[in-house]
C-alpha cells in the first residue's frame, strides 16, 4: 500500500499536485522549501497513486541515515485530500518500522490513534488587517506606538542577504555550535537567491537594530527568525516589523509564527493574538537510536 521512493524516483508533478490540493497543505512540504532546507536529502512515502504522500528528510551520522526534520522546517507529515486516521496510522507504522528516527514532525491537521507528543504553533489565518490588529493585546498595541523621536529617526527597509548577513551573525541566539549558525546562514542565502525569503530591517538613526526574516509563497508568510540588537530591545522594532508584514500580507495569506517552546518567545507571539495550532511529532534519543540500530544488526545476523 505504501511505497518508499528515493529522491530521483519521485514524480514531482504528482507530488506537487497532491500537496497543493491537500487538506493539510504546508509551505514547508513544498519541493522548493525541502530542497533548500535539506539540501535535497529527502525521500517520499506514497500511498496508492499519490493519493497521499509523506516527505521524509534525513541526515547522515557516521554514514548512517537518520530521519530528522531540517533546520527551519517545523512541520511535514501526511498530505491527502482528506485527513484519514487509518491511512495516517499506516504511514506512521511504516516510518517507525523502516527508519531510524531522531525527530519527525507531522502537521497540525494529521490525527492518529497512537498517542504522540505535541508541540505548539501559532498562526493568523487570512483576514482584513483592521480585524487582526483589533485583536492584538493591549500590551502589543502599546509597543507599536513608538515615541515621536523614534518615529522621526527610524525607517523600515527590505534589504538584501548581503546587507543582513553580518547583523544576523552578530545577533544570533539559540544555536549551540558555530557550524549551526553557518548552516542557518547558508539556508537563508539560498532561499533569498530563490526569491522566496525577505529580510525586513528596522533602522534607528541609520543603523539596523532589528531584522525579521520571512519565507513566503502564494498562500503563506512564515516567520523564520527575528534578530535584535540587545541594546535596543526596548524600542520594539521587531514588533513593528512583524506588524508591518502582517498588514501587507494578511488579507490573502496565512501568517505563521512557527511556534516556540521558549516562554518569553511564546509570550511575544501571543501578543499578536494568533490561533494556537498544536502539531504531533515523534522523537527518539540518541541512546534509543543506537539501541534500535544494534537490534537491527542482530536480526540481520539471524
Amino acid at each position: 500500500m505504501i511505497r518508499r521512493l528515493k529522491y530521483h524516483e519521485i514524480d514531482f508533478e504528482k507530488y506537487t499536485q497532491c500537496l497543493e490540493s491537500s487538506a493539510q497543505r504546508k509551505y514547508s512540504a513544498t519541493r522548493q522549501f525541502l530542497d533548500i532546507s535539506s539540501d535535497k536529502k529527502w525521500e517520499l512515502l506514497v500511498y496508492g497513486d499519490y493519493e497521499a504522500v509523506m516527505p521524509v528528510p534525513y541526515v547522515f551520522k557516521s554514514k548512517i541515515k537518520i530521519v530528522h526534520n531540517p533546520m527551519l522546517c517545523q512541520q511535514l507529515g501526511i498530505f491527502s485530500k482528506e485527513d484519514n486516521v487509518e491511512i495516517n496510522e499506516l504511514f506512521l507504522n511504516f516510518l517507525e518500522k523502516n527508519y531510524l528516527i531522531r525527530i519527525y514532525s507531522f502537521n497540525e491537521f494529521n490525527h492518529f490513534k497512537t498517542s504522540l507528543k505535541s508541540k505548539k504553533n501559532y498562526l493568523i489565518p487570512p483576514n482584513d488587517y483592521e480585524t487582526v490588529y483589533g485583536k492584538y493585546s493591549p500590551k502589543r498595541k502599546r509597543k507599536l506606538r513608538l515615541d515621536e523621536e523614534v518615529v522621526m529617526n527610524s525607517e523600515i527597509k527590505n534589504i538584501s542577504f548581503s546587507q543582513a548577513e553580518s547583523f544576523i551573525k552578530e545577533n544570533f541566539l539559540g544555536a549551540d555550535k558555530e557550524e549551526d549558525i553557518d548552516l542557518f546562514i547558508s539556508i537563508f542565502k539560498n532561499m533569498f537567491e530563490a526569491n522566496c525569503l525577505n529580510f525586513s530591517a528596522f533602522y534607528l538613526n541609520k543603523k539596523i537594530i532589528n531584522i525579521v526574516v520571512t519565507y513566503f509563497d502564494n498562500l503563506t508568510v512564515a516567520l523564520l527568525g527575528t534578530f535584535n540588537d540587545k541594546e535596543s530591545v526596548k524600542i520594539s522594532g521587531a514588533s513593528v516589523l512583524i506588524d508591518k508584514s502582517i498588514e501587507v500580507n494578511i488579507s490573502k495569506k496565512i501568517f505563521d509564527f512557527e511556534g516556540s517552546e521558549l516562554p518569553n518567545v511564546e509570550e511575544f507571539f501571543r501578543g499578536f493574538r494568533p490561533e494556537l495550532r498544536p502539531y504531533h511529532l515523534i522523537e527518539y534519543s540518541k541512546k534509543n537510536i543506537i539501541k534500535k540500530l544494534l537490534s537491527l544488526k542482530f536480526i540481520m545476523k539471524l
